[in-house]
């Protein structure tokens, strides 16, 4: 793996044993991650005053995506999807909304064989299935009105 390189993220200075492209203050892109069947992520970030939402995707690249994680405020929705080339899946919306402008948060999202645990800041739990049936994840990207402080991987 190599060196860890360090990055600085929304303040918080964060070491990297991957790939990584910062894309603007808050938001970026992480290649060769190892994330693997079993595995929690856990993410805790700041939610901008002005944000509208913002997306997490998990997948193997910007085009295979496993889970596209899409909180939108002006909805009071959370808009779960997957992305396979060209083609988006069906589109799972959760009312659930904990989720809130100018807020701090951590949740956590787990790497299960049949799909995703997403375990929201209040604690409830929405699941999303694997639709692309991959075992290992490589790919990262966050977007919108979130600046993350901190992630691992365990």
């Amino acid at each position: 793996m190599g060196f860890p390189k360090r990055r600085v993220l929304g303040g918080c200075a964060i070491d990297f044993p991957w790939d990584v492209s910062l894309l603007a203050q808050g938001k970026f892109e992480m290649m060769n991650m190892d994330m693997k069947l079993g595995t929690t992520l856990k993410i805790k970030g700041k939610i901008a005053n002005d944000a509208e939402g913002f997306v997490i995707n998990l997948g193997q690249g910007a085009d295979k995506l496993n889970l596209h994680f899409n909180p939108r405020f002006c909805e009071s929705t959370i808009v779960c999807n997957s992305r396979d080339g060209d083609s988006w899946g069906k589109e799972q919306r959760e009312n659930h909304i904990c989720f809130s402008p100018g807020s701090e948060v951590k949740f956590t999202v787990t790497f299960e064989s049949d799909g995703f645990k997403v375990k929201l800041p209040d604690g409830h739990l929405l699941t999303f299935p694997n639709r692309l049936g991959h075992s290992h994840l490589s790919y990262l990207s966050v977007q919108g009105g979130f600046s993350v402080c901190s992630f691992k991987l365990q």
